[in-house]
């Protein structure tokens, strides 16, 4: 049984993966690099537990089982203290990459850490909680943070072409946005889930549903136009027939080496 309940706990973040592994039309990312994200999404649930911990100790005095209460354990504790280390996560493994070189790339980053993080989670959960929770997880709870990955991954890709591109404002207000943006998914998801009411429950599936298909319909647009999203290195605007970049590989991780290649 525990085997079971070990392989149900892990099976919706694997399809989810393999889902947006071949979304990515343009060059496949190393079967490495995407297992490192998914490790480092795991590991990120280490810090976020101890911000949680910290950042409910500020609770200043709402009850449980109240809206205030939901509000705040919700935004202020689970999608702030997630969502950053998430992020950080995902910056420290995969914005140096030489392999990051189309903006399909963040998605797929993005997507990998927060999978990690939710399989980690779903594994503790799952196996503690039998087999309803591992359905309802894989359902709403592991695929909740696979939306939050591609939001995320959308804006960090954005932030890393115009990073490349040297507009650095343009790059810190979409790296915002990849923190923002998914916090709100993930407050307003959570909020719902500890209201614990008919209503909110009816909502939260609704959200859900709502959410399936506005993060399918992102990941195609964005898998669909990819080819025509590469990064290049000292260009102030998209080229279509200047290629793509070719790296040095001994310096895989030093960007001023990178160039272009036809």
């Amino acid at each position: 049984m525990e085997n079971t309940l070990l392989f149900l706990a892990l099976l919706p973040g694997i399809i989810i993966i393999i889902f947006i592994f071949r979304k990515d039309k343009v060059e496949h990312e190393p079967m490495g690099l995407i297992f490192k994200l998914v490790l480092f999404g795991a590991i990120s649930c280490i810090p976020a537990m101890f911000l949680e911990m910290g950042m409910g100790g500020l609770n200043p005095g709402f009850k449980e089982g109240t809206v205030e209460f939901a509000v705040f354990e919700a935004f202020a504790v689970a999608a702030l203290c997630e969502e950053i280390c998430k992020f950080v996560l995902l910056r420290l493994g995969s914005w140096r990459n030489r392999n990051f070189d189309y903006r399909f790339d963040g998605i797929v980053y993005g997507v990998c850490v927060a999978v990690g993080f939710a399989l980690l989670e779903n594994v503790l959960y799952v196996m503690s909680s039998g087999l309803e929770t591992a359905v309802m997880r894989g359902i709403l709870a592991v695929p909740l943070h696979a939306f939050c990955g591609v939001f995320m991954g959308v804006f960090y890709g954005a932030a890393k072409k115009a990073s490349i591109e040297g507009n650095h404002g343009k790059a810190l207000s979409n790296t915002v946005k990849a923190l923002i943006i998914p916090m709100l998914i993930h407050g307003f998801y959570d909020m719902l889930a500890f209201m614990q009411t008919t209503t909110s429950s009816i909502i939260l599936l609704v959200f859900v549903g709502f959410m399936y298909i506005v993060a399918v319909k992102c990941v195609n647009r964005y898998s669909k136009d990819d080819w025509k999203a590469a990064f290049y290195y000292n260009s102030g605007e998209f080229n279509e027939n200047l290629g793509r970049l070719s790296v040095d590989d001994n310096n895989e991780d030093d960007i001023s080496q990178w160039h272009y290649r036809p």
